[in-house]
């Protein structure tokens, strides 16, 4: 699992400020030896210096090594320069053991770094699996942009048709609104001229009906008045035959009183229209 952002950040930091701290550590190791050695070869001068000064106040006695003597008694050169080595070998000892723990932290700390290095190339296969995964997720949402965009350019293509289709049916839905208008108009004529007709029909029947009511009572008139000068209508219609050549029952009218001639013989049960 990757750290989270500040823990790097001053990881980055302290590694740097470490960089920086230990950039001149092995120069000044070496100073710190230079300087140990040069006190160290001080010392040894000042105790060669010392054991050449009592020789020299002391002429008689020997600097030459003879086997079997006890050197460290009689040769104050040598007990110093004996001296001097024990103490470079003292410091040699030092630096040994310095050497030894020196290479042990360095073995750990190459330990550590080894097991930070897995931990790293772990996190780096993990960060790895992850930007894989991520890539394919993107290429996955890439494609489904890309099917987005191609539907979002068939609808709109739809769209298109069906706005053109829209305006194409209010073109002819407004032509059909324009016949439905001329049409009313048509109707509200024709239902008036069929208005009119009617009514001039209604007028004919009711002048038809008005003759024929005329008619019945003129008819009722005539056979009143026959019934009631029978003798006379008989005699006339005798000089009427006799006169005219016109058998009795041929006769095509008569005239009333008041001047009017009918045409035939009108029955109770006709109508004006025969």
């Amino acid at each position: 699992m990757a750290e989270p952002s500040w823990q790097e950040l001053l990881r980055l930091r302290l590694t740097e400020r470490n960089a920086k701290q230990n950039a001149f550590a092995s120069i000044i190791e070496q100073y710190r030896r230079l300087a140990q050695q040069t006190k160290l070869l001080k010392e040894r001068n000042a105790s060669l210096l010392k054991a050449v000064g009592s020789v020299r106040a002391n002429p008689s006695s020997s600097t030459v090594h003879v086997p079997g003597t006890a050197t460290g008694e009689d040769n104050p050169v040598r007990a110093a320069y004996m001296a001097s080595l024990e103490s470079q070998i003292s410091s040699l000892r030092d630096e040994l053991a310095t050497v030894y723990k020196t290479q042990g932290q360095n073995a750990q700390r190459l330990l550590a770094m080894n097991e930070t290095l897995r931990e790293k190339e772990e996190a780096s296969r993990i960060e790895s699996e992850s930007l894989r995964k991520a890539r394919e997720e993107i290429a996955h949402l890439r494609r489904k942009v890309d099917q987005h965009a191609e539907l979002m350019a068939e609808k709109d293509r739809t769209a298109q048709v069906l706005h053109d289709e829209i305006n194409t049916l209010q073109l002819e839905l407004g032509q059909i609104e324009e016949r439905n208008q001329i049409l009313t108009k048509d109707n509200a004529k024709l239902l008036q001229r069929w208005l009119d007709d009617k009514q001039a029909q209604a007028n004919k029947l009711n002048e038809a009906n008005d003759f024929y009511e005329d008619m019945r009572s003129r008819h009722q008139a005539v056979i009143n008045w026959r019934d009631g000068g029978e003798a006379k209508l008989t005699s006339a219609n005798e000089i009427s035959v006799s006169g005219n050549g016109i058998k009795e029952g041929d006769a095509t009218g008569e005239t009333l009183t008041d001047g009017t001639k009918l045409q035939g013989e009108m029955t109770s049960d006709q109508t004006p229209n025969g």
